[in-house]
């Protein structure tokens, strides 16, 4: 979608300043916009929270193996994400063609996290089983998907035979940090392994200590460990890294023991022993798979606070398994876990590098933010401060296609139950609309808990005019996406604020909804008797096209004012992104065709 955007000159400090600037087809002024947000690479996130003692916590997740595990996966990135890790990795699974586009490769997973969950990722590479050529096209394919972070491992060949000398590519972690160093410069943030009790292969721990050693001076910015079971050892390896001139931060990888067969493979695959008391504790309890696990997380917690009260550690990268439920008991536990996340804008945002200066999006993706990412991918440059004139050729077009993980979560038996699978009448259609609404089960006790564009519940602030949705759906009127008048809310009110404290938050009612063509005949004559309701009726071919709006210029539907800043305005109509928006054929899967209007008060009150 084309915007005009105002562009901007970055002084000393880091902070960047715009001249006076208006549209060249638009007689309204345009304000000075806010200073562009930068990009702060993560060791300096790293290095500020040390140098400021404040703790963090970091993810580790791996690919899983069938495109309906990626779907549930990306769920779980959005609800780790509540917690605010200071970023994740995914692992690199040379079985599983890992540089691939598939839903389950490496690369595929970790542009996921970054782009559409908005959360600081580090993606695995290894050597193990590739070429030079090969390994670089993989750093350019992250590189172009806004990836800004890399684990680089030498890797453990994937049966688990010897490691074979590879004259095409390299065979040392090292030799891979000092290419990518050499081809990319500082682009990437580069993480090596460290190993608190010595690698396996190497001939002794010292030795092992010298090879971390030099990882360091090829580049590396900071080291995570593998995994370790007593606190005492982290902090010698720790003491001994200082101790040899590796100044860099050091993060203990934590991998709390979550089943007695796991435990087995990953302590086969790392070749580490498990101290005699920590086997003696699990081995009566070891076909208890509950029990072992409350075990594992109050080993990882009490592991955990004796390294926090060392002084000398404040962050920890937890090794999760893919497993939510132990990874979110151990940080709230630690009280790393964040309780109450705070929103930096109103809709969800991406960490892709590229994007860090948006601050404006269209309000019709506001249920389905990873769709807007996705169609807008391709572009050049965000917008920032204001939307702009929609008439502007300086920007792409949204793109209309969908990724594997955009779909509905829900087996295609559980939507039929909440969505019927026989409908006879528009009331049917109608009933389910109401039913999600208002949350009230069928006769046989199924709730209606998604529809096909919102794969969740209702927010808090849906859930503020919700008998007034429920009724408007009781009537026909199939609502999709909405937002009440809001008029001078804090911003740090629990349902509609977002942006620092301090501010107040305004919103313009809003609503889009689904109508039959006869009720939009109605609302034809209705609506020229209220000149203060601004209006755009489309279908889904878009041959039939109402409004009463001007057909390029957006309007603001919600802003934030802050203390010593521009007023923001982050969420838009814009009339070109409403006819890209499409929504119907999401719709035809259940089985009736309507057309599709959308309205909001210009005075902000409520309809």
């Amino acid at each position: 979608m084309p915007y005009h955007r105002q562009h901007s000159a970055l002084d000393s400090s880091g902070i960047s300043s715009s001249d006076e600037d208006s549209s060249p087809v638009s007689s309204r002024p345009i304000s000075p916009v806010l200073p562009t947000y930068t990009y702060r690479r993560l060791i300096d996130r790293i290095d500020s929270r040390i140098e400021s003692g404040d703790n963090w916590f970091s993810l580790e997740f791996f690919p899983p193996r069938t495109a309906a595990g990626a779907v549930n996966l990306t769920a779980r990135f959005d609800r780790m994400r509540q917690g605010q890790p200071l970023f994740c990795d995914v692992t690199w699974h040379p079985g599983g063609d890992p540089g691939s586009n598939k839903p389950t490769s490496s690369t595929t997973i970790a542009s996921t996290l970054c782009n559409y969950s908005g959360i600081e990722t580090m993606l695995h590479i290894t050597c193990c089983n590739q070429t030079k050529s090969q390994i670089t096209a993989h750093l350019k394919r992250a590189k172009h998907l806004g990836i800004k972070n890399i684990l680089a491992l030498r890797g453990d060949p994937v049966d688990g035979d010897d490691w074979q000398n590879n004259e095409d590519g390299f065979n040392y972690a090292t030799d891979l940090v000092h290419h990518i160093r050499e081809t990319f410069g500082n682009y990437f943030v580069i993480c090596v392994a460290g190993y608190p009790t010595g690698h396996p292969e190497c001939q002794s721990y010292e030795e092992d200590l010298w090879h971390l050693k030099a990882k360091v001076d090829a580049g590396a910015d900071f080291v995570i460990t593998q995994l370790f079971f007593k606190a005492e050892i982290f902090l010698k390896f720790l003491r001994d890294c200082r101790a040899i001139g590796i100044k860099c931060p050091v993060i203990p990888g934590i991998l709390p023991i979550q089943g007695y067969q796991s435990l087995r493979h990953i302590v086969k695959l790392s070749k580490l022993e498990v101290p005699q008391e920590i086997i003696d504790a699990i081995h009566p309890i070891k076909d208890n798979d509950e029990a072992i696990r409350n075990f594992g997380i109050d080993q990882a917690v009490k592991m955990g606070h004796h390294l926090l009260k060392s002084g000398e550690v404040l962050g920890f990268h937890l090794y999760t398994l893919n497993r939510e439920v132990a990874s979110i008991q151990i940080l709230k536990r630690l009280g790393l876990w964040c309780e109450e996340p705070r929103r930096s804008l109103p809709w969800q945002t991406t960490a892709n590098h590229a994007r860090c200066c948006e601050d404006v999006r269209p309000i019709f993706w506001r249920a389905r933010p990873k769709s807007y990412v996705l169609r807008t991918s391709d572009w050049d440059e965000f917008p920032n401060g204001r939307w702009g004139d929609s008439s502007s050729a300086s920007f792409g077009e949204l793109k209309d296609y969908y990724l594997f993980y955009l779909k509905s979560k829900a087996p295609r038996d559980e939507q039929l139950q909440m969505w019927k699978p026989a409908l006879t009448c528009e009331q049917d259609v109608w009933d389910v609309f109401h039913r999600y609404i208002t949350s009230e089960p069928y006769e046989n006790g199924v709730k209606v808990t998604k529809i096909p564009w919102e794969d969740g519940e209702l927010t808090l602030e849906t859930s503020l005019i919700k008998d007034q949705l429920a009724a408007i759906n009781k009537r026909g009127a199939l609502t999709i996406n909405s937002q009440p008048r809001i008029n001078c809310a804090p911003s740090t009110d629990p349902a509609v604020g977002w942006g620092n404290p301090g501010g107040y938050i305004f919103q313009k009612a809003y609503l889009e909804f689904f109508v039959s063509k006869s009720k939009v005949q109605c609302l034809k004559r209705i609506l020229p008797e209220y000149p203060q309701v601004n209006y755009h009726i489309l279908n889904a071919n878009g041959e039939a096209d109402y409004t009463n709006c001007d057909e390029l210029q957006p309007i603001a539907v919600t802003w934030g004012v802050f203390p010593g800043k521009e007023i923001i305005q982050p969420t838009v109509v814009d009339p070109v992104a409403f006819k890209a928006w499409k929504v119907l054929h999401i719709f035809n899967k259940l089985y009736f065709k309507v057309s599709t209007l959308h309205w909001f008060r210009s005075d902000m009150l409520t309809w």
